[in-house]
């Protein structure tokens, strides 16, 4: 039992990411009584001690969150370094677009602003230190606030976060103006359609009376 709540713990804390979760929810969503669940939690935490095991259990301002093992440290160094990995994806770009012009934000508002999931992606600019952590919101949960970094401003040849190029406004009347338009011209074309429907159907009437004259 301990064993597939200790499963159950590890994948509730990969939903979680960088958010962390407290003690009290964690033992509301596995439904386990209070020592249960410090039994499930520290069972857990020393698995991961284990050196086949790259993460490990850590605790902030009363949250549990998985992180990486200080050990590790020169590979992950490595990895961020590597030519090939400081490319930055489409999906990294807007990410970070959607931090530098709403910082501090938490990762549920980036998410909803992007409509996926940006756990992973978090993560990884957090790794390439253009993204930080600078706190914590003062509301349910005390989720993980976040903002860009000087590394941010240097990659992308800015001296200040002021230097973002503004935001095009979102033109709503030009917009409809273009619905209208199109709306107008489709209109157009189906009323053209319906009276070279008709001009046929007269033409194929006229046709079959002169055969009818002919023929008499």
């Amino acid at each position: 039992m301990v064993n597939e709540l200790k499963a159950v713990l590890e994948g509730i804390l990969f939903v979680v990411g960088d958010e962390g979760i407290s003690f009290d929810e964690i033992m509301f969503v596995l439904g386990t009584p209070k020592d249960t669940t410090k039994e499930v939690i520290d069972g857990y935490g020393k698995d991961l001690e284990a050196e086949t095991r790259g993460l490990k259990l850590a605790k902030f301002s009363g949250s549990y969150r998985l992180i990486t093992k200080p050990s590790h440290h020169n590979y992950y160094a490595r990895l961020v370094e590597n030519p090939k990995s400081s490319k930055l994806s489409q999906a990294a770009l807007e990410t970070l677009a959607i931090i530098a012009y709403n910082q501090p934000i938490t990762r549920m508002r980036i998410e909803q602003i992007r409509g996926v999931n940006a756990d992973a992606m978090v993560r990884k600019l957090v790794a390439k230190a253009l993204v930080k952590d600078v706190g914590r919101e003062e509301t349910i949960g005390r989720p993980v606030l976040y903002a860009v970094t000087d590394e941010f401003l240097d990659y992308f040849g800015l001296t200040a976060i002021e230097e973002l190029p503004e935001l095009q406004e979102f033109d709503l009347n030009a917009v409809q103006d273009e619905v209208d338009l199109y709306y107008t011209k489709y209109t157009e074309t189906v009323e053209d359609a319906k009276d070279t429907e008709e001009q046929t159907k007269l033409a194929l009437e006229e046709d079959k009376t002169e055969d009818a004259t002919y023929q008499e």
